[in-house]
């Protein structure tokens, strides 16, 4: 199967969760402040490499659901980037899925232009690794933030978080074409 297909299909899998919290919560995430949803990807990303490192969950749920749970509050914080925290919901969800639907296409192309110039590295690396490079990209972020989101001459959290959502597109792929939790 080729890359964009199968991006496409683990993207699908996101939007489907999305929306449905989306319905059974609306976008109550709008009053988390970036810093929160970099925290809360954090909690995410430890959670798999927990799991990787003790082979089992206590809880239930395995790691593909906290893969899906990074591309979807990595998309919430470049939304909360672009707009600002609200103090409440002040989006429909209706609007909240349009501005989900465009921050994922814009990931989508930064990955078509990235697996151009890595040819398709990505696939030559073992699950754990994409954990890794978003703890990475998180500790970079949290530093960004704790800049006041200034940097010298490195790029910023918006692009910390479409690194973030295409190394977990990345896991989300090797787990459902592998089905192992490496």
């Amino acid at each position: 199967m080729d890359t964009l297909t199968q991006f496409d299909g683990a993207l699908k899998m996101c939007r489907d969760i999305f929306e449905k919290k989306l319905n059974d919560y609306g976008a109550s995430w709008r009053i988390m402040r970036p810093a929160a949803v970099t925290d809360q990807i954090f909690i995410k990303a430890k959670r798999i490499r927990s799991l990787q490192e003790k082979k089992c969950s206590k809880v239930g749920e395995g790691i593909l659901p906290e893969f899906i749970a990074i591309v979807n509050y990595a998309a919430v914080g470049i939304i909360q980037l672009a707009k600002g925290f609200s103090d409440n919901k002040d989006l429909a969800p209706a609007d909240a899925l349009a501005l989900y639907d465009k921050t994922i296409a814009d990931a989508r192309t930064l990955m078509i232009a990235k697996n151009h110039d890595y040819d398709e590295a990505w696939r030559g690396m073992r699950v754990l690794s994409y954990v890794d490079l978003i703890l990475m990209k998180i500790e970079r972020t949290k530093e960004i933030e704790d800049h006041g989101g200034l940097t010298i001459i490195s790029e910023g959290i918006d692009a910390n978080y479409f690194d973030m959502i295409n190394y977990a597109v990345f896991g989300i792929i090797k787990l459902t074409e592998d089905d192992t939790c490496q």
